[in-house]
């Protein structure tokens, strides 16, 4: 799996981030937990998937960088505003795709 540097976290993970991933690079998909990742269309910028999504060999193979992680379809969509709105704030652009690239 490749996790941006400074992987963006949802409030109520936190402090779980490092466990998280650790179990998410052993294949153990719990709980509500939702990544942000670079979109696998190069037309698109960004996308959500579920960790459970992960279970499936082609999307675990094929998945681009995850910039961020959340608890929650609801916190990974505030995430990703915040994601978008940082980036416009340093680059005054929204070309997720380079900002992380």
């Amino acid at each position: 799996m490749n996790w941006y540097q400074n992987l963006y976290t949802g409030k109520t993970v936190e402090k779980k981030k490092q466990r998280l991933i650790h179990e998410i690079e052993q294949e153990k998909y719990r709980g509500n937990i939702f990544l942000i990742t670079l979109a696998s269309n190069p037309k698109n910028q960004l996308e959500i998937l579920s960790v459970h999504q992960l279970r499936f060999s082609y999307i675990r193979r094929t998945c681009p960088m995850i910039v961020g992680i959340a608890s929650g379809r609801r916190e990974a969509l505030r995430l990703l505003e915040s994601i978008v709105q940082e980036v416009y704030e340093t680059t005054g652009d929204v070309k997720l795709r380079e900002f992380f690239v």
